[in-house]
């Protein structure tokens, strides 16, 4: 059966978390937001596009820093308000130059830096 975007269960401001995992090593990399256009641009084109709440625009990941992601497959999860995105990625996924956006730990009850800049 095609896949519609629309069918997605997006909150009140019409977006929906995407997780992004690096497809080889299984590291989850980042978490950003989408919206049906982004899903739809995301699947057309084949690098992952975003939402930027912040910016209210689209976000291709990459098209400023070259630090691209490809897209291997859109996974939705069994409630449909969730994507995982296993993706391709090109340089550090986090805009901190790091491998991850998940680079700090609590560990202890102490957070702790995991991951240092790539860059």
């Amino acid at each position: 059966m095609p896949f519609d975007p629309a069918t997605l269960k997006y909150d009140a401001q019409g977006l929906i978390p995407c997780i992004a995992q690096d497809a080889d090593t299984g590291d989850v990399l980042m978490l950003a937001w989408m919206n049906a256009a982004a899903v739809a641009q995301t699947l057309a084109t084949g690098r992952v596009t975003y939402w930027s709440r912040s910016r209210a625009a689209f976000w291709v990941k990459g098209e400023g820093s070259g630090h691209i992601q490809e897209l291997v497959e859109l996974r939705l999860d069994c409630d449909r308000d969730g994507l995982l995105a296993l993706v391709r990625q090109t340089g550090p996924a986090c805009h901190t130059n790091r491998r991850s956006c998940f680079y700090t730990a609590v560990r202890g009850g102490d957070e702790v830096e995991i991951l240092r800049p790539t860059i």
